[in-house]
C-alpha cells in the first residue's frame, strides 16, 4: 500500500479530458457568427468529438439551425442561467452523433435586465460549465451581436473567442471594441482568455475587395487569422432553413468542406489528441 492510499489522501484527478471553451463573437450583425458556430461545431463533431453548442443569442438562430425553432422551445439557457433548471435537463441531441445543443427559449430576451441585481452576474455561465466540462472536447458559444452582460458571460466562461470577421469594405469596422472588452474580461475576470483567432467569412476569390480585405486582416493580426477562409455559398444560406448544419445539409458543397478544413485546423493547431473519444476507445 502507498503512502496516499494509507493516509487516505485523494490525489487529484489529473487525466479527465476538459472541453475547450470558444466564444464565436463579434458584434457586428451579419458576418456570420451563428453560421461559424453550427457549422464548426458541426465539423468538429463530424472528427469524432463531442460538441456542445450553447445559444446565448437571443435571436435563437442557432438553434434554429440546428433544428429547434425558437419558438418551440419551452425551456433553454435562459433556464440555466437563472438556475430554474439544471443544464442536463435542458440540453437537446441534434441530428449529428456527437453533437449537442443548448437552446435559446424566449425568456432569454429579458435575461439581461433580471441580471442586472444578481450576485456575480458575470460568472453564471461559467459556473453552469465548469459542472460538464469533463463530459465535452469542445464547447462553442453563440454569443448575442452586442457587447451585452450575455457576451460577457460568454467571455468570463471561454477559454478562447473566436472573431469572425466578413469580407467587406467596414469589416474591421467596431472590432477595436471588441478587442478591448476581451482585453477588460481578461484582466478582471479570466486571466486566462485569448483570442482564439479570426475567420474570414463570406469571401469572394474574385472580388478585389475581398481580397483587400483579408489582406489587410493578415497584416494586422499576423498568425491570428485562420488559413481556412469561409466562401460565400448558397448552400449555406439554405441549411439552416431546414434546421441542418451544411455537414448534414450538403457535405461536398464549398461551404462544407471549407467549415471542414477550418474544424481540421482548430484541431491541429491544439493537437486535441486527449479527447472525450479517444478515452472511450480505449
Amino acid at each position: 500500500m502507498n503512502l496516499a492510499a494509507l493516509l487516505d489522501i485523494r490525489l487529484p484527478i489529473t487525466d479527465i479530458p476538459m472541453a475547450r471553451v470558444i466564444a464565436v463573437s463579434n458584434q457586428k450583425g451579419g458576418v456570420g457568427k451563428t453560421t461559424t458556430t453550427i457549422n464548426l461545431a458541426a465539423g468538429l463533431a463530424a472528427r469524432k468529438n463531442r460538441v456542445l453548442v450553447i445559444d446565448l443569442d437571443p435571436q435563437g438562430n442557432a438553434s434554429s439551425g440546428l433544428g429547434y425553432p425558437r419558438e418551440d422551445v419551452t425551456m433553454g439557457v435562459y433556464d440555466v442561467i437563472m438556475e430554474f433548471r439544471d443544464l442536463e435537463s435542458v440540453r437537446m441531441p441534434t441530428a449529428m452523433d456527437g453533437l449537442e445543443l443548448i437552446p435559446a427559449n424566449r425568456e432569454l430576451v429579458g435575461a439581461e435586465v433580471e441580471l442586472v441585481s444578481v450576485e456575480n452576474r458575470e460568472r453564471k455561465l461559467r459556473k453552469i460549465l465548469n459542472r460538464v466540462r469533463d463530459q465535452y472536447d469542445f464547447v462553442l458559444i453563440d454569443c448575442p451581436p452586442s457587447l451585452s452582460l450575455l457576451t460577457i458571460n460568454a467571455l468570463v466562461a471561454a477559454d478562447s473567442v473566436l472573431i469572425p470577421v466578413q469580407a467587406e469594405y467596414f469589416a474591421l469596422e467596431g472590432l477595436g471594441e471588441l478587442l478591448r472588452t476581451i482585453q477588460a474580461v481578461k484582466r478582471r475576470m479570466n486571466p486566462d482568455l485569448v483570442r482564439e483567432g479570426l475567420v474570414i467569412t463570406m469571401s469572394d476569390a474574385r472580388n478585389n475587395l475581398c481580397r483587400e480585405v483579408e489582406a489587410q486582416s493578415r497584416e494586422l493580426f499576423k498568425g491570428e487569422v485562420f488559413t481556412t477562409t469561409i466562401p460565400r455559398n448558397v448552400r449555406l444560406g439554405e441549411a439552416p432553413s431546414y434546421g441542418k448544419s451544411i455537414i448534414e445539409y450538403d457535405p461536398r458543397s464549398t461551404g462544407a468542406k471549407a467549415y471542414m478544413a477550418l474544424a481540421d485546423e482548430l484541431l491541429a493547431k491544439h493537437a486535441h489528441t486527449n479527447t472525450t473519444s479517444a478515452k472511450e476507445a480505449s
